[in-house]
């Protein structure tokens, strides 16, 4: 490589984030907010700024490459990556993932959209075969990556570890038709990691195996070549492909880059805070919020959640981010000298939660940390450092992983509370934990499942009771046994040690919240799931909230009726007492400033400005498309085109909350909507109406158009999204908002988009059920 200039091309996950080189507190990443708040948002420029933010952060680690936007589609609200996808709607997805590549790349950054195609969910992903007819490939599954291709041009594409009809991923002919052939790509398609399996994929159109230079292609390429068995001129167009990647991103050398310097730089804490406002949506409110500040005379915090929020879903996408501010925290810095109380309430985490890092130093001197020791076989100590955390990743780097025997970490542990805790670790095989010199935990752990990733990042725990007394130091010596191995991960290692949660007496938590509820003004309960329920890796096999939150809400809402609710997930969760509370928000996975982005949303501050992406559902019974399981080894897409609200309008049954539904803190009227008369194969076609604040504060507006074709003569959605945008306006200002709609959304796929001549009706509202203008254009042949 140095003899042609071209330097190594650093890739690294996103996209909720950009993890660089290492996986290590010591360099800490911007965490941004999920992929489901950003789509909550429905804004196109929201959208850029997020992949402009990820491009200033990867330009700042060395990354030239982004393995990000995901924009798989939310088939199944079961589906255990939704968080680190859009929506359930190809349209939506499809204009914000383009916007996000088009921001990751103007600032000079390789976007990857990703997975192509047809990876909606993660149970069995490295061998289940995805049976889906061409209809539903096109109009929905491709659909949502066609956009980012043709106008953003995306640099890279990821492919995924699916079979798509019989074929894997990185050997199916999709790659060329219709990724290169029609859409024009000219990147690189990336292979998921270790997603190719054999050399006959080098005779499609996958460009990189992951990882490398081992792996299933390796030397056996060049041997393959040499035998005929792979086209030599596959080889020249993935190089030449490889290397305008490496020109555009200013890796080889007599080219220069795309972008020389980020174009767009903002503040990235304050993007973030901006961001997860944006995309909290408020589902109900009886007129509770926003709150005054200076009329709230105290508030209870309740839920392990306020305390210990989620800033991101498990997996891959995961970043460390230097710090993440709490509901509890924020509430309590949004309300200056307010009594602001905090009950635990229903104990959410499963496994192992790191200790904090304030209550630890290395043993005999006062400097925070851990010392971590890599041991070879003899004992010899092959590195010794000082980490500032007990969740331990080495991934990337220099760590001996491969030549050591055994990972040795000592710390001096300083409780806050007094009492029984259970100690232990997290990981899969074996390893022993003392305290003072005495042996507590002595065990192996097996790995749940054949998911790589998941075992990697996501294994089961063993622990044990001991008693510790606040203010009194303990000396902990962790040892953990290193297996080795080969493939993928052989070079990494996660591991984590601290306390798992008692929940032996929920009863008594849910008194003691009840208590600070009925003694405070207001109620905070915030509730969600924990990395166990959402990640990569696996799908999840409830839609109910874990452990006792459902009880624990109803019993306070029961004592107070200003009970507000906030929900931390990433994807659809049921609620069975919404309508018991005096409010409720989603703020799904808001990155590290979610703590204050609910703050401000609660007390008004700023507007609550998401509506879903995604149906809610009231129950899973209801649920018209649910399973992720594989059937003999196949996963059968049955229902065709009719997945999300689609399903939901042929199913007839109505949802908790339907697609796009979001409330704000002001009122607004629309009138004058008008429609283009008619329109032609290969044109547009636009929908404008008049949207004015009749509320006393400023607020946002999002108009959706949606689309039907009563008495087609092919199967069709009830009706379908084509266009919607966000307006935002002071109180009593009136703006005229056009969305231009592409003719080929009103196509269907028969060998061919095929166009049916005669009248559409456009409706116009603020959700698919919520429509009070509907015109009609007609589609001429």
């Amino acid at each position: 490589m140095a003899k042609i200039g071209l330097r190594r091309i650093l890739v690294s996950d996103g996209p909720s984030g950009v993890r660089g080189e290492v996986w290590d507190e010591r360099s800490p990443s911007l965490s941004l907010p999920s992929a489901t708040t950003l789509s909550s948002a429905w804004d196109n420029e929201m959208a850029g700024r997020y992949g402009a933010a990820a491009a200033v952060e990867a330009r700042r680690k060395g990354v030239d490459v982004v393995l990000g936007p995901t924009i798989n589609l939310h088939r199944s609200p079961l589906g255990g990556r939704h968080f680190e996808a859009f929506s359930e709607d190809p349209v939506l997805t499809a204009e914000l993932a383009a916007a996000y590549v088009t921001g990751v790349q103007s600032n000079g950054v390789g976007a990857t959209p990703k997975h192509f195609v047809a990876n909606d969910s993660e149970n069995d992903r490295f061998t289940i075969d995805v049976v889906v007819d061409d209809r539903a490939l096109r109009e929905l599954y491709l659909l949502a990556f066609e956009k980012s291709i043709v106008d953003s041009h995306a640099w890279l594409v990821m492919s995924s570890y699916n079979f798509i009809n019989g074929v894997t991923a990185s050997e199916n002919d999709l790659l060329e038709t219709p990724l290169n052939s029609e859409w024009g790509f000219d990147g690189v398609v990336i292979s998921d990691w270790t997603g190719v399996r054999s050399i006959a994929s080098a005779n499609a159109s996958q460009d990189l195996a992951m990882p490398g230079p081992v792996g299933a292609w390796g030397d056996a390429l060049v041997a393959a070549v040499r035998a005929g068995e792979v086209d030599e001129s596959s080889i020249d167009r993935k190089v030449l492909r490889l290397l305008q990647l490496a020109a555009r991103v200013g890796a080889l050398e007599g080219f220069e880059p795309a972008v020389a310097a980020p174009v767009l730089v903002e503040d990235g804490i304050a993007f973030v805070r901006e961001a997860a406002a944006a995309g909290t949506v408020l589902l109900t409110n009886n007129g509770e919020l926003p709150w005054n500040p200076s009329e709230i005379g105290s508030v209870a915090v309740i839920g392990h959640n306020a305390k210990y929020a989620r800033s991101q879903g498990g997996g891959s996408a995961t970043v460390i981010p230097e710090h993440v501010v709490s509901p509890l925290e924020g509430i309590r810095s949004a309300l200056p000298g307010v009594p602001v109380s905090y009950s635990v309430g229903a104990v959410v985490q499963e496994g192992i939660a790191a200790l904090p890092i304030e209550t630890l130093t290395v043993t005999g001197t006062a400097e925070p940390g851990v010392l971590t020791r890599f041991l070879a076989a003899d004992g010899t100590v092959l590195l010794s450092e000082v980490r500032q955390a007990t969740s331990l990743i080495w991934f990337g780097g220099t760590a001996p992983i491969g030549e050591s025997a055994l990972l040795d970490i000592t710390t001096t542990y300083t409780p806050a509370e007094s009492g029984v805790i259970r100690l232990g670790f997290s990981a899969v095989g074996t390893g022993r934990v003392w305290v003072d010199g005495t042996l507590l935990v002595e065990d192996t752990v097996e790995a749940e499942g054949t998911d790589l990733g998941a075992a990697f990042l996501s294994p089961p725990s063993t622990s044990a009771p001991v008693s510790v007394e606040a203010g009194k130091p303990v000396d902990l010596r962790i040892e953990y046994e290193i297996a080795g191995g080969d493939g993928a991960l052989s070079g990494a290692l996660a591991f984590t040690f601290g306390v798992e949660p008692d929940d032996a007496d929920p009863a008594a938590l849910i008194a003691e919240a009840v208590e600070a509820a009925r003694s405070a003004e207001v109620a905070l309960v915030v509730v969600g799931t924990n990395s166990r329920v959402e990640s990569e890796g696996y799908d999840r096999d409830s839609l109910a909230l874990p452990g006792h939150q459902d009880a624990l809400v109803r019993a306070v809402a029961a004592v107070n009726p200003r009970t507000v609710v906030v929900v931390n997930a990433g994807a659809p969760v049921l609620l069975p007492w919404q309508g018991d509370v005096a409010a409720l928000l989603v703020g799904y996975f808001g990155g590290q400033e979610f703590g204050n982005a609910v703050a401000d949303v609660l007390t008004g501050l700023v507007e609550p400005g998401g509506r879903l992406p995604t149906t809610w559902p009231a129950a899973t019974a209801d649920v018209p498309v649910l399973d992720t399981n594989q059937v003999d080894g196949k996963l059968v897409y049955a229902e065709g085109i009719h997945i999300g609200y689609r399903a939901w309008l042929k199913a007839g049954v109505t949802p908790a909350f339907e697609f796009g539904h979001g409330l704000g803190y002001t009122t607004f009227s629309t009138s004058d909507a008008a429609v283009t008369p008619t329109a032609v194969p290969g044109g547009d076609f636009e929908a404008s109406l008049t949207v004015t604040n009749t509320g006393a504060r400023a607020g946002k507006h999002v108009v959706q158009v949606y689309v039907s074709r009563p008495g087609s003569a092919v199967d069709r959605p009830v009706r379908w999204l084509v266009g919607f945008a966000p307006v935002e306006l002071p109180a009593g200002a009136s703006e005229r908002v056009t969305v231009t709609v592409p003719v080929r959304l009103l196509a269907y796929w028969n060998d061919g988009w095929q166009y049916e001549a005669g009248t559409f009706a456009v409706s116009i509202g603020t959700s698919v059920g919520t429509l009070p203008h509907t015109e009609e254009v007609e589609l001429l042949s």
